[in-house]
């Protein structure tokens, strides 16, 4: 049976001399890193373009199919010989565990202008442009107008027109990004080590994707959504959690054969060699509340089309290579739907102590599912632990566990290393056994999130407990 490990960190939460990390030679021994310890994934969020109006959260973006330009590496830009020595230096930043957003933004601002008036047009290039043009076109011209007239597009009476060299500019740095990713992608699995992706179940109101294809969402004449997605009240937040996003209209999806999430899941399996579908539960029935609410209490489930949408996806792409986020309020009809599909569900082991029974205690955990210590969305493990926890609860783990150990953290990793579970994912905190000062994202906090980085990289002397438990527990892709 096939048993893999990996990690769990975000390109920005690398190590890096320039604010945040990228697609340079840090990703590269990273890489390195991983397959010398044995594992063979590497799990990141979302690559999309963040905003400092939006909390720099990768599930919020203005494209769903452009890449983040604060990922494209300086290094690399220099080797390139599209930057000089000067710039790549004046581009370094003390070393912090924070990401300083606005100042990184000020920061791969100045370096793109000069690496821009260095580029030279490719063949390259223009390939890119050509196969790209079906979300590039319309991401160029959006980005363009909302930059000149700072308002969403809702608002957008009269548009300005737009140069050819800015077009070109625009196009020329989605190149750089896609161009690093892919060469790192290409290393990665020369190494062995597949790059598991994050796919967002939906756009934000004030994306290319909404503005360009207005009818497969509920909006209103104005454009403002009907209705906006979000999740009623659980375990994160007493009110539920309002995302705001404009939700689907299945029927007309349907109706056009599903050819916008073809379009996506195409674009993905491009970047990654393994997707988490965000969000999983909301291709069974979603969760809708009225445009204007302020919290999510007031909405109601509405079917979604799951069974079409991913009969028609196999038919694209039989081999299925998805990983279905089935976290949240799930019931039946969700499992029925991922094991129709044999999709690999998540289980997550800082959700396992609060019922006496729950699927995510290793003793129910199967074989077709990835096993987590903690998601983006959870506190990390020695935090959740302390802080989160009741005496009774935390009395509930050491029972589990048998033992009180030196480490809580450790003791969760080897736990799920043992698991059944094909594929284990650890987040870098929880190796690192780090708290709440490492935590990614608070669900329903608005500020404050996606920050945490490496200041360096972990020593030797974990990546070696790393490898020593990848094999113990024959997780190895090189296990004897």
């Amino acid at each position: 049976m096939e048993r893999k490990a990996g990690i769990l960190l975000h390109i920005s939460s690398l190590p890096s001399d320039f604010g945040i990390g990228d697609l340079g030679p840090v990703a590269y021994r990273f890489v390195n890193l991983l397959a010398e310890s044995g594992q063979s994934l590497w799990q990141v969020l979302p690559l999309s373009p963040t905003e400092v109006e939006h909390g720099n959260s990768p599930y919020y973006s203005s494209s769903l199919f452009a890449g983040n330009p604060l990922f494209i590496s300086p290094e690399l830009l220099y080797e390139e010989g599209l930057l000089d020595r000067q710039t790549l230096e004046s581009l370094r930043v003390e070393p912090s565990d924070r990401v300083d957003y606005e100042r990184v933004y000020a920061l791969k601002a100045h370096m793109l202008e000069k690496a821009l008036e260095n580029f030279k047009e490719s063949q390259e290039f223009y390939l890119f442009c050509q196969e790209q043009a079906y979300w590039l076109e319309d991401y160029v011209r959006f980005n363009l107008i909302k930059k000149k007239l700072k308002r969403p597009w809702w608002e957008w009476k009269q548009l300005p027109e737009l140069s050819e060299r800015e077009v070109l500019r625009e196009k020329v740095v989605q190149f750089l990004f896609f161009k690093q990713w892919k060469a790192l992608r290409t290393y990665a699995n020369s190494k062995g080590v597949s790059l598991v992706g994050d796919l967002p179940i939906y756009p934000a109101p004030d994306s290319v994707d909404v503005w360009a294809d207005r009818e497969i969402f509920k909006l209103r004449e104005d454009g403002l959504p009907e209705v906006v997605a979000g999740v009623p009240p659980d375990y994160f937040s007493k009110t539920g959690q309002l995302w705001g996003n404009p939700v689907y209209r299945w029927d007309r999806l349907k109706e056009r054969g599903f050819d916008w999430w073809l379009l996506r899941i195409r674009h993905a399996l491009e970047l990654f060699d393994l997707v988490r579908l965000d969000h999983f539960r909301g291709f069974c029935a979603f969760y809708q509340v009225p445009y204007g609410e302020k919290t999510a209490e007031r909405g109601w489930w509405e079917k979604a089309e799951g069974y079409s949408l991913f009969e028609t996806i196999r038919e694209e792409f039989p081999h299925m290579p998805f990983i279905a986020e089935d976290l949240g309020t799930i019931d039946q009809e969700v499992h029925s739907l991922r094991d129709h599909f044999g999709l690999p569900g998540m289980k997550v082991l800082a959700f396992a102590f609060f019922d006496k029974n729950s699927e995510h205690l290793p003793h129910n955990h199967t074989y077709n599912s990835v096993v987590y210590t903690t998601t983006h969305d959870n506190m990390p493990i020695r935090g959740w632990f302390f802080e989160e926890l009741n005496e009774w609860q935390r009395a509930r783990v050491l029972d589990y566990l048998g033992y009180t150990p030196e480490s809580i953290s450790h003791a969760l990793v080897r736990l799920a290393y043992m698991s059944v579970a094909k594929y284990c994912v650890i987040a870098m905190q929880d190796l690192l056994e780090l708290g709440q000062e490492a935590r990614m994202n608070t669900p329903a906090k608005p500020e404050g999130n996606w920050e945490w980085k490496l200041r360096e990289m972990p020593n030797r002397e974990l990546w070696e407990w790393v490898g020593f438990v990848c094999k113990l527990y024959g997780r190895s892709y090189n296990y004897p």
